[in-house]
């Protein structure tokens, strides 16, 4: 099963949401941009934990 996280731009202090996407399609998402990412250990959507990349994947 692939884990669902959702992925938001950070713009200050406000997180626009971007979507949806596994853990795999978030660590392959382009670098330019503050991505940040719900803590896969809640529900993608529902949650306002959220984490960057780096800590993304030392979470796999």
């Amino acid at each position: 099963m692939n884990k669902i996280v959702e992925a938001v731009v950070k713009n200050g202090e406000k997180r626009i949401p971007v979507g949806l996407v596994s853990i795999k399609q978030a660590l392959e998402m382009k670098e330019t941009a503050q991505f940040e990412f719900s803590h896969p250990a809640y529900e993608a959507g529902s949650t306002n934990i959220f984490v960057n990349r780096e800590a993304l994947s030392k979470l796999m």
